[in-house]
């Protein structure tokens, strides 16, 4: 028995209906959404210290806040973010109007994961439900405290003909995604990415794919070391390691890492104390399974700074490697903990060489006192998102688009893009009935005469290039 059926059935139905069309709805869904996050917040925050064991600091500015943000965004641009997008024309439809409709597309899939289970669940659910779709949200069964609120307790503010969330692992995954869906939002690893984008192609269904990858930080050998050390470290351990957009190892000479490696232990005491393992501050690994992959991650090159960990906590300790060979595992896949291995590399050439031989990243991180320096990586590289001497702070900001390039994703989304990323663009042109004689020159019998007044209106010239 298909245990989905009734409830896409359902969801069909209401879209079908235009339910979920008017700017009122959609804003009501958006308050809804609002209203869930302020009344629930400790409920959220002890949800991701089971899980995670997530800091009120971390869970507050990386899961509560960035979705309050984006929900308050829409709320204030929802109107115009919906209005017809008018365009230029050329002389041959001056008389017609021309104009971009953002249609929602119907039923969308928004399948989310465990790292941060607030912030990457209900962030892409602000575009799909400002863009008018109904939704099934699948969140990751990993986070388990947190998928028992936002599959118990978030329906509540939402309206239930329109939304669903539906529970379950691998398998239940498997079955949801034999069902046609006109939008596919996925949110993890590459691996698994490739799963949804084959069961997409099934049905020609148009998929965002959110994956990782491994990001590289660029360290010039003119940088101060501990202010490298302080930003490399605090977004490598954040959230234990477990961030997609984390700095995922270091590229910079043998002088530099001599320079960096103590600032990096000052920085790591300072942050989490002479036991780490005791601070609150410091993240967990979110399972057996992950905390096995990641200690067995600890025998590659050789354990400069920590190292330790306790199996019984799933802890492990902010560590880096030195001697670290490009062959070795920790190189060959995204490490998604508290680990960061650093190589040696001769020259910025020899940097950015060794960053383009591999997979486009999610993002690429560069540290210099030049701006030239900064700007050479950012010109001769390509990655989803790039910041110069910080961490990820360019996902911060709702302007700018959030997404992977090649390996590291297809697609993006926050603030507007968000919207428009849930949206089908319909392009439109609206006739007049008549002016059949001007019309009548593009009609059999053809003529040389004909076709030289077609072609000057149909140019697309600047004086011709107005909006109705």
């Amino acid at each position: 028995m298909d245990p989905f059926a009734d409830t896409l059935r359902r969801l069909r139905e209401a879209f079908s209906s235009g339910r979920t069309r008017p700017a009122e709805f959609r804003a009501a869904q958006l308050k809804g959404l609002r209203c869930f996050l302020r009344e629930n917040k400790q409920l959220l925050q002890e949800a991701l210290a089971q899980d995670l064991h997530k800091s009120a600091f971390e869970a507050e500015v990386s899961e509560i806040r960035i979705s309050q943000n984006e929900i308050d965004l829409a709320l204030r641009n929802l109107r115009s973010w919906m209005k017809d997008e008018k365009v230029p024309k050329n002389l041959a439809t001056q008389l017609d109007s021309a104009f971009i409709r953002k249609e929602p597309f119907g039923l969308v899939l928004i399948i989310a994961p465990w790292n941060y289970p607030v912030n990457l669940t209900l962030v892409p659910l602000v575009g799909a439900l400002a863009a008018g779709n109904c939704v099934v949200l699948k969140p990751s069964e990993f986070s388990r405290s947190t998928e028992k609120i936002l599959a118990e307790v978030l329906p509540r503010y939402l309206d239930q003909s329109c939304f669903a969330v539906v529970l379950g692992g691998p398998q239940e995954t498997g079955q949801l995604l034999e069902h046609k869906f006109d939008y596919i939002f996925f949110t993890g690893n590459p691996r698994v990415g490739r799963i949804v984008m084959a069961a997409a192609a099934k049905h020609l269904t148009p998929v965002t794919l959110e994956l990782g990858g491994k990001n590289p930080c660029y360290v010039d050998d003119d940088c101060d070391p501990q202010t490298v050390a302080n930003r490399v470290a605090l977004f490598r351990y954040f959230n234990g390691g477990q961030t997609c957009v984390a700095p995922d190892y270091v590229l910079c000479s043998p002088d530099t890492q001599e320079r960096l490696l103590p600032a990096l232990q000052t920085a790591i005491t300072r942050f989490y104390g002479e036991d780490p393992q005791s601070s609150p501050s410091l993240g967990r690994i979110i399972s057996e399974k992950h905390f096995q992959r990641l200690r067995g991650l600890l025998g590659c090159g050789r354990v400069a700074i920590g190292g330790q960990s306790d199996e019984s906590e799933r802890y492990i300790a902010p560590t880096v490697l030195v001697d670290v060979r490009e062959t070795e595992p920790v190189m060959q896949e995204e490490i998604f903990g508290p680990i960061l291995p650093i190589v040696n590399v001769r020259s910025l050439d020899e940097a950015i060489d060794f960053i383009n031989r591999r997979e486009k990243p999610l993002a690429l991180y560069a540290f210099s006192n030049s701006n030239r320096v900064v700007k050479q990586v950012l010109a001769q590289t390509s990655s989803g998102g790039f910041c110069g001497n910080d961490g990820f702070m360019h996902m911060t900001l709702a302007s700018l688009p959030f997404g992977g390039v090649g390996a590291s994703g297809m697609g993006s989304y926050h603030g507007k893009f968000s919207f428009d990323t849930f949206s089908h663009h319909r392009a439109c042109l609206l006739r007049r009935p008549g002016l059949e004689k001007i019309y009548s020159i593009r009609y059999p019998p053809y003529s040389p005469r004909n076709l030289r007044l077609l072609l000057v209106a149909m140019e697309a010239r600047s004086c011709s290039c107005t909006l109705l």
